[in-house]
This record gives C-alpha cells, sequence and structure tokens, in this order.
C-alpha cells in the first residue's frame, strides 16, 4: 500500500517527537627503541574477541580478552530493565524517542544526525558496506580495530593499512598522504585499540577539518569515556560544525552495556540517510535496553566510580608488568598491550591453563599481549599466572 509505514520510518518518526594513564620511566624509550615502524599486523589466527571468547573454557578466574567493564551496568540501568520487562511484548517506539532527546540534547545535535543500533559492530558494517563499494580504498591505522577496513575488504575493498608512529600512536600525516581519487573512508579509532594510545585532539581535528574536504573520516569513540574529559576531546563538534565526518559511541564499554548492545553514530543527515540504507536502525534495540540506556546515560557518579575502579587496576597491572621487567605502551583505554618474551599462541594457552584469558598480537616481528582491565580479584589472579611464566 502506498500509505504503509514501516517499522524503521516509525522509529524515525516517533523518535523525532522527543526531539593517564601513568607513565613509568622508560617505558616508551624502551619500546621506541623497538623497529622503527609497524609493518604487517597479525592477529593469532585471526581471531575475534568474538571467537576468542567462544573458545575458551566457559570458566575462567580472570575474563581480560574482550575490552569488557566488568562494573557494570550499573544499579539504576539493571532496576530499568527490570522494569522494562513487564512492558516488553510492546515495540519501543516512544521510548526510543526519549532515548534519542537524550543523547541529540547532550551532544547538540539533531535527530537527522543521528543513527541508533544494536552496539556499534552493525554501524561499522554498514559503513564498510556504503563507502567501500566498488573497490574503494578503506585507509586505517595498523594495528588498529579492524572490523570496518576487514568488512570492506572482504566485500571486495581495498585496505590501505598505515603503520603507527615510532610512540604507537595513529600516524596522521601518513595517513592523510595516503588519501587520494580512490579512497572511499579514513578510519580512526581514537584511543586506539589494541594499542590504548590517543592522538592530540586539536592536530587530530585539524586532519578532519583538512581530509573531511576530500573524503569521509570515521572517527570510532569507543574508549572516549575513559578519558578525563571525553566531551573536550571528541570530534563531535566537527559533526556540528557541519564537517564530513562521521563519530561513533557505544555503551559497550564504559558503561557496562556490551551484553546489552547500544550504539550510535552522529553525521551529517544526507550521511545518516545512506548508512540507513544498509542498517536496521534503532529497531534493532531491545526493550530492555532502551530503557537501560535511558537510566545510565550520563549517569555521572556511577561513570565516574567505574573509570576509578578501572584505573586502580590498570595502575596494578602496570605494577606488575614493571616489578616483572616488563615495559608496556600507556593506556588511555580499558586494556594495555606489552611485548612478550615467548611465543605469543604458547603464551595465550599457558594462561587460559590457569584460568586467565588474555589477547595475543604478532606485529614487526614482536609477540604482544593485550591484557583487558578486570575487576581487582581478576587483575591478581592475572599477577598469579604472569609470574609462573614470566
Amino acid at each position: 500500500m502506498a500509505n504503509s509505514i514501516n517499522r524503521r520510518n516509525w522509529i524515525r518518526s516517533a523518535a523525532a517527537l522527543a526531539g593517564g594513564a601513568a607513565f613509568i620511566s622508560g617505558t616508551l624509550e624502551t619500546l621506541a627503541a623497538m623497529p622503527k615502524r609497524f609493518k604487517q599486523t597479525i592477529l593469532s589466527d585471526r581471531l575475534s574477541d568474538q571467537q576468542a571468547i567462544t573458545q575458551s573454557p566457559p570458566a575462567m578466574k580472570a575474563r581480560l580478552l574482550a575490552n569488557e567493564n566488568p562494573f557494570g551496568p550499573s544499579a539504576v540501568a539493571k532496576k530499568a530493565m527490570k522494569e522494562a520487562l513487564d512492558h516488553s511484548y510492546q515495540y519501543p517506539f516512544m521510548r526510543l524517542g526519549e532515548l534519542t532527546g537524550k543523547i541529540t540534547a547532550f551532544e547538540g545535535i539533531s535527530q537527522d544526525q543521528l543513527l541508533m543500533e544494536a552496539g556499534s559492530s552493525p554501524l561499522l558494517l554498514a559503513s564498510a558496506m556504503f563507502y567501500g563499494k566498488n573497490g574503494a580504498q578503506i585507509i586505517c591505522a595498523d594495528p588498529s580495530y579492524n572490523s570496518l577496513p576487514s568488512d570492506a575488504e572482504n566485500l571486495g575493498a581495498k585496505w590501505i593499512k598505515v603503520p603507527l608512529t615510532v610512540d604507537y600512536k595513529i600516524d596522521l600525516d601518513a595517513m592523510e598522504a595516503k588519501v587520494n581519487s580512490n579512497t572511499g573512508l579514513v578510519y580512526i579509532c581514537n584511543p586506539n585499540n589494541p594499542t590504548g594510545t590517543i592522538v592530540d585532539t586539536d592536530k587530530l581535528k585539524s586532519f578532519c577539518e583538512r581530509v573531511s574536504k576530500k573524503v569521509p573520516v570515521f572517527v570510532d569513540e569507543a574508549y572516549i569515556d575513559y578519558l578525563p574529559d571525553p566531551q573536550a576531546s571528541s570530534m563531535m563538534s566537527l559533526v556540528k560544525s557541519g564537517s564530513n565526518i562521521i563519530v561513533a559511541r557505544t555503551f559497550s564499554k564504559l558503561y557496562g552495556f556490551a551484553g546489552l548492545r547500544c550504539g550510535y553514530i552522529a553525521a551529517q543527515p544526507d550521511t545518516i540517510k545512506q548508512l540507513s540504507k544498509y542498517a536496521t536502525g534503532a529497531m534493532s534495540l531491545s526493550a530492555p535496553t532502551v530503557a537501560a540506556a535511558i537510566a545510565a546515560y550520563q549517569e555521572k557518579d556511577f561513570l565516574k566510580e567505574a573509570l576509578t575502579k578501572t584505573l586502580a587496576s590498570k595502575e596494578y597491572l602496570y605494577a606488575i608488568l614493571k616489578k616483572e621487567g616488563y615495559a608496556y605502551i600507556p593506556s588511555f583505554a580499558n586494556f594495555v598491550m606489552f611485548p612478550l618474551k615467548m611465543d605469543g599462541k604458547r603464551f595465550v594457552e599457558e594462561m587460559m591453563n590457569r584460568g586467565v584469558g588474555i589477547r595475543n598480537w604478532e606485529f614487526n616481528n614482536q609477540q604482544w599481549c593485550r591484557v583487558s582491565i578486570g575487576r581487582m580479584d581478576e587483575m591478581e589472579a592475572f599477577a598469579d599466572a604472569f609470574k609462573q611464566l614470566s
């Protein structure tokens, strides 16, 4: 029927109604003394976080392999989920409008600049599908979070990998130099996963302003809430000023919603319109998730407490690594990466035999370990197992 309204359009209509890490002396110098440039990045057996978890034993003393927040969701979010169950037989149209209203009001953007999904992963995939069409190039740091560029490559795009700088940061100058007429998208994860490093905010803004005049720039801010001042470090202001920028956010990290699935992107209206064709949109969010997100969004006391606990666990990990004679990359996220002194695959297996799940990488002829930050009891379990192998 010509007058029929599909669910996605109904949601949009309803939504419109609502209207330090501490630096240990010598760490970076020690790491910088390694080969000057990163080369090919190799994930061990190309395991994703999902595969690493599903292939792990069901019982672990410390689940430190997926960058989750073990302190959440908050009590307020849990209460909201429970209350939402009684009405979960209904589509959460109006409550979705309430959630998008909260987000757009806080970020200072309009409803047509926002696209929500069940986590940021579907939005990364939608971007890979749209910007990787016709064999276009996707420029990305190496190593970095590879969901978007790897999906684009699988769909026929060309993945352009740009090595990090000597201090393990995204090399913006080198990335800009790679932009040409075949570039479909520049993807930046800041803070970067798996290194945990950040780039200077002013330099990133300047980069985005220049490059976005040629090609769209996608800035993945999954870990932005772990920074001292997330708003000041975000590229959201460029969306508001009209730049061709896509900013991705997720509730999966500091909010503790990894299993609840809630994320969004902000971009110019035309960009949102195009990417909406490749995404389910807010209809993918469950009623309990929507209720929890409304209750938890910008819940300052909980976020502050979760961040404080994360930093305490991270400082404990730093101390353990230093005591055992290991350098590490100072992290601005909820994970830490350090170079290993043994085969990475064997290290993962030996740690798992001791009930501790971690991840390993290999790049530039060096084996690396990434440890997600957990509760203090999990960090103590890591320390006990690590001391047996170090």
